[in-house]
């Protein structure tokens, strides 16, 4: 039978829910009927209190995240009976272009809320029938799963011996799935025709290009709507089972593959022969030119690198990852920018948690303090700009502490801003606390 709604509202959650939609749908009649696990009152709740609180951009359509509600409590009705017949159509999604940390730019797909909402609710019960069947080496767009799992285990490979990088840079991954393979894949283990229709739907939305006309691909799972994760793990799982076949120690999160080997000559070997599976078997392509063997103090895995020292491994931060974050802090403190110390360090705190989140596992105490001097010295040079006359620096530099002739001469200094804000007497007046006490800057710890 289907996952009832009384079921559902017993488990109390939606994790419980993902489980009993996990146990029926490995049973016949639940995968016949998994739209209706997919309809539950509360994985639809579930999966709405998700979209909104991903919030994101909106579709094609114009209507907002903030707005799903209201959709649902007029449309749902509607949207149920076309989910549960076969005839749900969802609309094309909306490209939107952004700039990658090493150059180029990254395609996404947006979908309308309300199919954002749909696909939520089916990744969610997808989801607890296929994630325990991925790879233990996959670390990507899982549940209980991150990043810093993903690099921790790299280093783990490369402590235990490993002296090679295989690095495998797949181009343009998300734009050339293959749709039919895909399908194939999915039809293995989902047996309700609605679900695969429903999929195949998605895969053919269309997408809307700059100048609004629809585009039809025939290939890909553009990135930017919640199901699109799922796929392609789903996909690349082909890769994993091969790699585990061949008995090769690797990671994987999303399409940034590396495998571990103890020399040159293996890795070279590993690398022709794991291209030819891509390219010929999954119909993806490989690209050659970032795709090598290397030293693993030589490889930029998810921004980090792993470095050697008397036989221990550690992981820091990439340079190009660190030079990433200093661009992205000199943008914000950029000192034309015509805006107040307050909104830029407003800006600051949104950008300095999350980055600090993600590279906290590389982060040396000495980086960390390095970079907290250099970001006060961007604000101290940021602020002494934005006194202008030689009269307005006097007279603050004295509400700050500084005697009436340390403030005259530093206040009539012709050198500039970024020159005088590493003198002593600055980092007296504008001290890395004063920037807390007064403006709530959030500090790297």
């Amino acid at each position: 039978m289907a996952l009832g709604a009384s079921e559902l509202r017993r488990c109390g959650n939606a994790v419980a829910a993902e489980f009993i939609a996990n146990r029926l749908a490995e049973s016949t009649t639940g995968q016949d009927r998994l739209m209706e696990s997919i309809c539950a009152v509360e994985n639809r709740r579930s999966a709405r209190r998700r979209v909104e609180k991903n919030k994101g951009a909106p579709g094609v359509d114009g209507v907002k995240t903030t707005e799903l509600a209201g959709v649902l409590n007029r449309c749902w009705g509607a949207i149920k009976t076309s989910l549960l017949d076969g005839t749900y159509e969802p609309m094309p999604v909306r490209r939107k272009s952004i700039d990658k940390p090493d150059g180029g730019t990254r395609d996404l797909g947006i979908p309308v809320v309300q199919d954002r909402f749909v696909q939520q609710a089916m990744t969610q019960v997808l989801t607890a029938i296929y994630d325990h069947t991925f790879s233990d080496s996959s670390f990507g767009y899982r549940p209980g799963r991150s990043q810093a799992q993903a690099v921790e285990r790299a280093r783990e490979h490369v402590q235990r011996g490993a002296n090679y990088v295989v690095s495998i840079d797949l181009s343009k991954f998300f734009d050339r799935v293959n749709h039919d393979r895909l399908m194939s894949r999915l039809a293995m283990r989902i047996k309700d025709k609605r679900v695969l229709k429903l999929i195949r739907a998605f895969l053919n939305s269309g997408i809307q290009l700059e100048n609004n006309e629809i585009a039809y691909p025939g290939e890909g799972t553009p990135q930017g709507g919640p199901l699109s994760p799922l796929l392609s793990n789903i996909v690349l799982d082909e890769l994993d089972k091969e790699l585990e076949k061949r008995g090769l120690r690797f990671v994987r999160y999303a399409d940034d593959i590396v495998i571990f080997v103890r020399s040159r000559k293996a890795g070279e070997r590993v690398l022709k022969s794991v291209t030819r599976f891509l390219q010929n078997r999954m119909k993806l392509e490989v690209n050659n030119t970032k795709s090598s063997v290397e030293l693993p103090w030589n490889i930029k895995f998810l921004g980090f690198r792993i470095t050697q020292m008397i036989g221990r491994t550690r992981l820091s931060i990439h340079p190009k990852a660190l030079e990433s974050f200093k661009d992205k802090v000199r943008e914000i403190t950029r000192r034309s920018r015509g805006v107040s110390l307050a909104a830029i360090i407003r800006e600051l705190n949104r950008f300095i948690p999350g980055w600090l989140n993600y590279y906290r596992i590389g982060l040396s105490k000495k980086l960390i303090q390095k970079l907290n001097r250099w970001i006060v010295r961007r604000l101290r040079a940021f602020h002494w700009e934005q006194w202008k006359l030689p009269r307005t620096k006097v007279r603050n530099l004295k509400k700050l502490g500084l005697s009436h002739t340390d403030a005259v001469m530093l206040g009539n200094t012709r050198k500039g801003a970024w020159h005088v804000s590493k003198y002593q007497s600055m980092n007296y007046a504008l001290p890395a606390k004063w920037f807390v006490k007064n403006y709530g800057l959030i500090r790297l710890r």
